[in-house]
């Protein structure tokens, strides 16, 4: 018998919950990335709860308990209980009724395996009791011990219920999967013949979906089987995912993070806020790493002009454009750059210069100070102006 050992498991406030729930007779299962992360190794940052009561019970439980209830989601059949400053996301049973490939009209179970049939991954439906003994009703276990990324059932029939699965697969390779065993071609299959379904989605939920493969330690391999399908394209347009495993290699030689905003900037011809919805923020920051990417300004300049996190983005990006390799004292001359301040103010120019003339000066011996390595004083400066 397979049995979960965790933290989180353990923490009274969770118990607490489960305790609500199974001594009123209900069911309390733990379901998806809690169970699955803990067998994988991986941090568990959710938990995610299947229950056979309905809302309006779990709610009507938590109140007589003194568990904060919030119906975060009663619609769907979800409610947040919050315990010990922890929330625990409960969801009834449920198995679906019609699906028009963006949302799914449910009906209320008793039963795991409805519950389990309507997920979406063989590794997404494994359960675990409170006391941390497994339940694998459609037998996913083998498929997470091999980070065998598998629709439950027909992949067609998934991914009709909801055409988002397919970048959700391409996403949960690269967090869960295993590069070395590949992709599981009836799952490629599957997601290459439903190509049309994906122009229904919203552009929000493609975002978000988006930047979570992206953040992933090495996304190369999957974002390329996602070209191969055709996927990249219709959910991407114009991107070219050229540089991609070139920029992941170069992060590891910086020791820079994975970045999904730098990621996204390498796939390049990318209309970010059209196809992705991203923030405005998020925008200018993919705006920004690309043009600066495409300037001459060299590390110390880049570190000046942008800071010293920008400009390691938009160094890294240039080089994996390049094909150019990461030079141990760029990040020295970032940090030179980052740290270096103009001597010289407006007020130093005038009344000699005004108006556009003098911000034109200004500039002008702006790039000489940077040219200079940022040797040049402000006497040296005041010297050469014009």
């Amino acid at each position: 018998m397979t049995r979960l050992r965790a933290e989180w498991l353990n923490v009274p406030a969770t118990q607490e919950v489960c305790r609500v729930l199974t001594e009123a007779g209900a069911q309390a299962l733990f379901v998806g990335g809690c169970v699955r992360n803990t067998m994988l190794g991986a941090p568990v940052s959710d938990i995610d709860i299947s229950t056979d009561a309905v809302p309006e019970r779990v709610m009507e439980l938590a109140r007589a308990a003194g568990i904060k209830a919030v119906p975060t989601g009663i619609e769907h059949g979800t409610v947040t209980l919050v315990q010990g400053g922890i929330p625990h996301e409960i969801t009834t049973f449920r198995r679906d009724v019609d699906t028009d490939g963006r949302r799914a009209t449910v009906a209320y179970s008793s039963c795991v395996e409805d519950d389990a049939a309507r997920r979406d991954f063989t590794m997404n439906a494994i359960y675990a009791r409170p006391d941390g003994t497994v339940l694998d009703p459609l037998g996913g276990l083998p498929d997470l011990h091999a980070r065998r990324v598998r629709f439950i059932g027909r992949g067609s029939d998934r991914i009709r219920e909801d055409y988002l699965r397919s970048l959700r697969y391409f996403r949960f390779h690269a967090w869960y999967g295993d590069d070395a065993a590949g992709f599981d071609a009836e799952a490629l299959d599957a997601i290459a013949s439903n190509l049309d379904g994906l122009s229904r989605l919203s552009h929000e939920r493609v975002g978000h979906e988006m930047l979570k493969l992206l953040a992933a330690p090495d996304p190369a391999p999957a974002v390329a089987a996602m070209r191969s399908t055709g996927a990249l394209g219709q959910f991407l347009p114009g991107a070219d995912d050229t540089a991609l495993a070139p920029l992941v290699h170069l992060e590891g030689d910086a020791g820079a993070a994975p970045d999904p905003l730098r990621r996204l900037a390498a796939l390049g011809g990318v209309d970010a806020k059209e196809a992705l919805r991203l923030s405005k923020a998020q925008v200018r920051s993919v705006a920004q790493m690309t043009q600066a990417a495409g300037e001459g300004d060299g590390p110390a300049a880049m570190g000046y002009r942008l800071g010293e996190t920008a400009a390691r983005d938009a160094l890294l990006l240039r080089l994996a454009l390049l094909g150019a390799p990461w030079e141990a004292e760029a990040a020295e001359q970032i940090a030179r750059g980052a740290a270096a301040r103009f001597p010289l103010k407006p007020a130093d120019l005038m009344p000699r210069f005004t108006g556009p003339a003098l911000g034109q000066e200004l500039a002008r011996l702006e790039q000489l100070w940077i040219d200079s390595g940022f040797a040049l004083d402000r006497a040296a400066l005041l010297e050469r102006a014009d």
